[in-house]
């Protein structure tokens, strides 16, 4: 008996095992969904919602990025009155984008002075970017340098008047639109962007990357530029850093062109920086990094969203560490004024042209790039005491940043074929900053 209903019983599983699904039922009604269907649908709906919740933090916090940025509506409203004095734009895809540290100041910049309700630029570097991408060359403007500003509109809405001035005045006289025509006058070359940053908003870039790093040869102790360092290789925070690209006389011999050479260190270790720990790969390292620097940016309509500035960054991650250069335009001091600078002729002309016609430029690293240059420099024109100096030849040909003749001025077509061409002293973001010669550098 016993046996026979189990036999019974295995024909009756037998059975239903073959009864097709949908004539089965449950005593109470149709069966309930297997429990692997409804954690297929709990994966599928669980799935989506962080999806959709992804997409709305990315966009949160996109807009937030995108929202950090200050559009500076004035300087493209300005520049556009004289759309006809400027410079041509380039046939490459060759981008000049001039870089504006601003001494304001306002703000939370209080604790570097007094504010005075008026803005000098405390550094200005031309950055030229390739048109193949394949390198890039910061040049520096020294603050001190003698040239012509053109007349400009104030904040209040006054006219200053056009004059012989120094170049960091022009930042007062009107901003950022007055700095760029006077650099577009200088140089012949056309400013496609600009970026301003103030002094809280270099502390925050840097703290944010974690420090740059530097090399110092002795110990510095200095009261009036805050700074109580060591000497070596060592990395400063925000604070320390600002203090260090910005001291004058506690710092080598004590010049703003020494200070500019310090400045071009600086930023090619902060390129090395972010290039080296994977900061514009790596997302979660990128956000910080992108939220200090556009918090801390005044940017034109052409790079003032976020989009605008990955595409920039984008284009230019991938040049090779030693094709980031950085140098001074040729200068030496001022004839009138050993406290003022003027350009060194005909240098700067080829160096201008060379960026004009988008050729490499090439640097040979000699401890900071103040302004000099590999070969010996022709003799600077004379000044006709009374004279007005200028530093534009009529129609659009640059010459000296000082009146002279115009045979005194080089030709700006380049270097004759088959000879190098010029090497200007700078340095690059590969160079290691604790060499002080020539062999980690080279030629570049």
């Amino acid at each position: 008996m016993t046996h026979a209903g189990t036999d019974a019983d295995g024909r009756a599983e037998h059975d239903a095992a073959r009864t097709p699904r949908s004539a089965r039922t449950a005593p109470d009604g149709p069966r309930r969904p297997r429990p692997r269907r409804r954690w297929l649908r709990w994966a599928a709906l669980s799935t989506s919602v962080l999806v959709l919740a992804a997409a709305g933090a990315g966009w949160t916090l996109y807009q937030r990025l995108d929202g950090n940025i200050r559009t500076d509506v004035g300087t493209e409203q300005e520049l556009q009155r004289y759309a006809d004095q400027r410079p041509a734009a380039p046939s490459s895809k060759a981008k000049n984008i001039l870089l504006l540290g601003s001494d304001n100041r306002g703000g939370g910049n209080s604790a570097y002075g007094r504010d005075e309700g008026s803005a000098r630029s405390d550094t200005a570097i031309l950055l030229h970017i390739a048109g193949d991408r394949r390198s890039a060359t910061g040049v520096s403007l020294p603050r001190d340098l003698m040239t012509d500003v053109p007349a400009c509109t104030r904040p209040d809405g006054s006219r200053s008047r056009a004059q012989f001035a120094q170049f960091n005045w022009a930042f007062q006289f009107g901003g950022a639109a007055c700095t760029i025509r006077t650099v577009e006058k200088l140089t012949g070359l056309r400013v496609d962007h600009h970026l301003v940053l103030d002094f809280s908003g270099f502390k925050s870039l840097v703290d944010t990357v974690g420090g740059v790093e530097v090399c110092l040869p002795g110990a510095v102790h200095d009261r009036d530029a805050k700074l109580d360092l060591p000497a070596g290789r060592q990395t400063l925070g925000g604070e320390d850093a600002l203090s260090y690209v910005r001291a004058r006389h506690g710092l080598g011999n004590g010049s703003d062109t020494g200070r500019m050479g310090r400045q071009q260190q600086f930023l090619g270790s902060l390129v090395k920086k972010v290039r080296g720990n994977g900061v514009l790969l790596n997302p979660a390292k990128l956000y910080p990094v992108l939220h200090s620097a556009t918090s801390a940016l005044t940017a034109d309509g052409g790079l003032d969203s976020l989009s605008e500035l990955y595409e920039l960054v984008r284009g230019v991650r991938d040049i090779d560490e030693d094709q980031v250069r950085f140098l001074t335009v040729p200068r030496k001091s001022y004839r009138l004024d050993s406290n003022r600078d003027e350009l060194v002729q005909p240098a700067a002309d080829r160096l201008f042209a060379q960026l004009r016609e988008d050729r490499p430029v090439r640097v040979a690293s000699g401890g900071g790039g103040d302004g000099e240059h590999s070969r010996e420099a022709a003799p600077g024109p004379s000044i006709r005491h009374g004279a007005h100096p200028r530093n534009q030849a009529p129609g659009g040909v640059v010459g000296s940043s000082v009146h002279g003749s115009r045979e005194q001025q080089a030709p700006l077509d380049g270097d004759e074929p088959g000879k190098p061409g010029e090497v200007y002293k700078g340095t690059t973001a590969a160079h290691d900053i604790c060499t002080a010669d020539n062999a980690e550098n080279g030629l570049n």
